[in-house]
C-alpha cells in the first residue's frame, strides 16, 4: 500500500522521534541550510520557519502539548529560527510558550507574532497578553494581522520599535486578498516585513507585491505554502518528475517549498505541521542552493499538467 505523507499517526511516536536523529546528521543539515537576509537590518534567518495556524491549537491536552513540543525541538535541532503565530490561532500561543519553557527558551528563536483587534487602543494590551503566553521578554517581529485597524496598530508598532521594545514591524494578508491595500502601505510607510500567500498555484503575489517588496527592501514571509495540506494531498497522487534530482527535493513537500524559497524576494516560508518527521522534511527543503528561474518554470509547468 502506498503511504501518503499525511497518513502516518503522531503523538507518542513523534515525541520519541524528536530525540532519535543522530547529532552529526542534524549538524550537517544545519550547516548546509539556506539563509535569507532581512533587508532593513542585514540579519540573516533560515529560509524555512514554522507556522502554528490550526496545528498548535491543542488546548490543554497533554499528549498534544508534548507532541507540539517535539515538533519545536526538531525544528530548532534542524537549524530553524522563525516561529509565527497570532491571537487568532486559538491556544497556539500558549502551546508555543509551553514548548519554549520545556526546551529552556532556545536562544536562536526568532519570534514572529501579530496584533489582531479592531480597536487600536486595545492593541498594546493584546500584545502584552500574547507576550505573557509566549513567556518571552519581547518579540522580534510584530505584524498587523490581515490589516485589521492597520493605521492605529502601525502607530503602536512604530512607537514600540523606536522604544527598542520590538525589532521589526510587519503586516499580513492571505488567500490573495487585499493586495492593492498592501501595495499602498508598502509604498507609503516604513515596513520591515510583509506576510502573504504564495505557492505553485497561488501566484498573485508575483504580479505586484513580490517585485515591490524587493524594490522597497521589505522581507517577505510566505504563508499557506501547502494550502493547509490540500496542495500536498493533491500532488501526491502523481509521481515526482523524472528530473526531480535537479531540484534537490526527494518528496513533494520539499519540491513545493523549494519552488517558494527560490523566489528572490522571499525571505522565509512558514509551513505548519503536527509531526516531527514533517518538520524535518520541511527543514531539509532549505538545504542546497536556490533554484534557477528556468528550473522554477519547469516545476510550474509540471504541476500545471497534473
Amino acid at each position: 500500500m502506498r503511504v501518503s505523507r499525511r497518513d502516518v499517526c503522531r503523538n507518542g511516536l513523534l515525541a520519541a522521534l524528536a530525540v532519535s536523529t543522530p547529532a552529526g546528521v542534524l549538524q550537517a543539515q544545519t550547516a548546509s541550510r539556506q539563509l535569507r537576509t532581512i533587508p532593513s537590518s542585514g540579519e540573516q534567518i533560515p529560509a524555512v520557519g514554522l507556522g502554528t495556524w490550526i496545528t498548535f491549537n491543542v488546548g490543554q491536552v497533554q499528549d498534544l502539548l508534548d507532541s507540539s513540543t517535539a515538533v519545536v525541538k526538531a525544528f530548532f535541532e534542524a537549524g530553524g529560527r522563525m516561529i509565527d503565530s497570532s491571537p487568532m490561532y486559538g491556544s497556539a500561543q500558549t502551546t508555543i510558550g509551553y514548548a519554549l519553557s520545556k526546551l529552556g527558551k532556545p536562544d536562536q528563536l526568532f519570534s514572529a507574532e501579530k496584533v489582531w483587534t479592531t480597536s487600536g487602543s486595545n492593541g498594546p494590551a493584546q500584545i502584552e497578553e500574547t507576550r505573557r503566553r509566549w513567556q518571552v521578554p519581547q518579540f522580534d517581529l510584530l505584524q498587523i494581522h490581515n490589516l485589521v485597524a492597520w493605521e492605529a496598530h502601525l502607530e503602536t508598532l512604530a512607537r514600540m520599535k523606536a522604544d527598542k521594545q520590538l525589532r521589526y514591524v510587519g503586516l499580513t494578508t492571505s488567500h490573495g486578498l487585499r493586495h492593492a491595500q498592501v501595495e499602498h502601505i508598502l509604498r507609503n510607510h516604513a515596513i520591515d516585513f510583509v506576510q502573504l500567500t504564495y505557492n505553485v498555484v497561488d501566484r498573485n503575489a508575483e504580479r505586484r507585491l513580490l517585485p515591490l517588496a524587493r524594490e522597497r527592501g521589505v522581507a517577505v514571509i510566505v504563508n499557506r505554502p501547502f494550502r493547509q495540506g490540500a496542495l500536498v494531498r493533491r500532488v501526491e497522487r502523481h509521481p515526482l518528475p523524472a528530473w526531480v534530482s535537479e531540484t534537490g527535493a526527494t518528496t513533494w513537500a520539499q519540491f513545493l517549498l523549494k519552488f517558494i524559497i527560490s523566489h528572490p524576494a522571499v525571505t522565509c516560508a512558514i509551513p505548519a505541521t503536527t509531526r516531527v518527521d514533517h518538520v524535518r522534511e520541511n527543514m531539509a527543503a532549505a538545504q542546497g542552493a536556490p533554484l534557477s528561474e528556468p528550473l522554477r518554470k519547469r516545476m510550474l509547468a509540471y504541476v500545471a499538467q497534473l
